[in-house]
């Protein structure tokens, strides 16, 4: 598993872009993580599925609704990280309000979540391969803090609990 100190390993993520520009089209892109977080302070949560019960009602609303205070705080983005396609995770951004505010960023075959070791098997429940609950702040592509849920639990990787640590 990433650890503190370590710096975010090479891969490639999914983000639904909806306005044509800097050299992204409309739609899907694919972007590599290094350049993402070069030069930034970027909070990144993670969560096992969009329109999932406690992903909907409590992790990615309290990051939107918190979005100002992490700006006051220094960082530059935040990013909802899930194990789902780019056209979920942008449609399930739009219906939760956090276009401008949360970067919706997909792993839809779960490799960079692989790489991360934050890996959730839910086969059984038929889920497929997700992402652990977890938060983490990264500053210029290394791991600074790092909260991984217990399975079950809401409590670590909250809004609010990053933003105390900040």
């Amino acid at each position: 598993m990433i650890a503190i100190g370590q710096t975010l390993p090479a891969g490639q993520v999914t983000e639904y872009v909806e306005v044509e520009g800097n050299g992204c089209s409309i739609g899907p892109n694919t972007f590599e993580v290094a350049d993402l977080v070069k030069d930034k302070t970027i909070v990144i949560f993670g969560l096992p599925g969009a329109f999932t019960p406690t992903c909907s009602a409590k992790h990615l609303p309290g990051y939107v609704a918190q979005i100002d205070a992490f700006r006051a705080k220094g960082v530059d983005e935040v990013w909802c990280f899930a194990a789902n396609d780019a056209f979920v995770m942008h449609a399930w951004g739009v219906q939760q309000g956090a276009s401008g505010k949360v970067r919706m960023i997909a792993d839809g075959s779960a490799t960079y979540t692989k790489a991360l070791g934050l890996e959730l098997d839910l086969v059984a429940r038929g889920m497929g391969m997700r992402c652990q609950r977890f938060a983490m702040v990264v500053k210029n592509g290394v791991v600074t803090a790092l909260n991984v849920e217990a399975a079950g639990k809401f409590e670590v990787s909250s809004a609010e609990a990053v933003l105390a640590a900040l």
